[in-house]
């Protein structure tokens, strides 16, 4: 089974927050990127591995390697998984990467989301996936930095 640290949502995937603060806090030494359009774009790839200098690797994969190879992790593999939206992780759960605990750190407020904490914004279908999750026993926290209080998941569904 696969060292996964947690798993976070972030439309802006890998940035400071995720690259340093994030993976110091949690000791991952590696850090998994599950996306289709980065998984192919190696510009995208080479900005956000500056946002993590040394202390993790990286790894750029589409969602559906990331099914078929996660479990290939090896023991020394602290993961710390990064997905766009909820969607994404509900995809990689009901297709076997063991999520123990989904962070969701920032979901851009766009036409059709209510703003729900500062950095989160979800529409109906962000609500029925982040449902879904929970009902696998799927732990949803809500906060942007390690430091901040755990917003309680509740609020999403107000």
């Amino acid at each position: 089974m696969p060292d996964i640290l947690l798993t976070r949502v972030d439309n802006r995937l890998i940035h400071g927050q995720v690259g340093m603060t994030w993976a110091t806090h949690l000791g991952a030494n590696l850090i998994v990127v599950a996306n289709d359009e980065v998984a192919g774009d190696e510009v995208q790839q080479n900005l956000m591995d500056m946002a993590v200098a040394s202390m993790a690797e990286t790894r750029y994969f589409t969602i559906q390697k990331t099914i078929d190879v996660i479990n290939l992790a090896g023991d020394w593999q602290h993961i710390f998984l990064v997905v766009k939206t909820p969607q994404d992780a509900l995809r990689l759960a009901e297709n076997g990467v063991p999520i123990r605990v989904l962070n969701i750190g920032n979901m851009h407020f766009s036409e059709g989301k209510k703003q729900v904490t500062s950095t989160i914004s979800v529409d109906e279908d962000d609500k029925k996936a982040i449902r879904r999750l929970m009902d696998m026993g799927v732990r949803i926290e809500l906060r942007k930095v390690p430091s901040d209080s755990v917003i309680p998941v509740e609020k999403i569904f107000e």
